[in-house]
Formats: C-alpha cells, sequence, structure tokens
C-alpha cells in the first residue's frame, strides 16, 4: 500500500540528524519510501537520495572510512529533483543545507 510524504516524516527525519541518529533517521523516511519504491517518482528517487545521505552518515559514524562516500554520491545523484518538489520543497531544502553541514564534519 502506497502512502504519502508527509511533513511528519520530514520532520522526525530532521530531530534525528540533530541526535546524530542517523540509522534512525534513515527508518524515519524509508516509512515513506518503502511502500513506494518501486514507483519511481522524483519524489520517491528524491526521498531515496535523503536516506542514502543518513546511510552515509551512519557509516561514517561506525568508522567506515571509505564506504560513506557512495551512499552520499547516490544523494548527490537525486538532488537535482528538489527543484521539481511541490510538496515541502522548502522543508527539503533546509535539510539538505543541514546534510551539506554534516558532510562537511566528516571529510
Amino acid at each position: 500500500m502506497k502512502i504519502t510524504l508527509e511533513m511528519k516524516h520530514i520532520n522526525k527525519f530532521n530531530e534525528l540528524l540533530e541526535k546524530e541518529l542517523y540509522f534512525e533517521a534513515h527508518e524515519a523516511l524509508e516509512e515513506f519510501w518503502f511502500p513506494n519504491r518501486f514507483s519511481k517518482t522524483d519524489e520517491v528517487l528524491l526521498i531515496k537520495g535523503f536516506i542514502n545521505a543518513a546511510v552515509s552518515f551512519e557509516l561514517s559514524k561506525r568508522g567506515r572510512d571509505k564506504a560513506w562516500k557512495k551512499p552520499f554520491k547516490t544523494f548527490e545523484k537525486y538532488l537535482p529533483l528538489l527543484q521539481k518538489q511541490k510538496n515541502f520543497k522548502v522543508e527539503l531544502e533546509n535539510t539538505k543545507d543541514y546534510i551539506y553541514t554534516l558532510h562537511n564534519r566528516i571529510r
């Protein structure tokens, strides 16, 4: 059963990123992504990218210094889809900015 992306997903993701609970942040967005993963819409792919950013940070947190780069590249691959986003664009732009702040800490 497909579900709709809601502000609660984004808020929970951001809250967990701020607490450095990256695995849990990934799970917060996966609640939307997983049931929709086969639809391949811009929104689904964009959220897949955000999930990969959280995975990247979790790998870094676990000391997997080389492994974190691949999922971060996936995040960046889907980031241009943010320009097409109609729902929650401002919120996702803010999330993107925060993700880059975190990324600069681990590089």
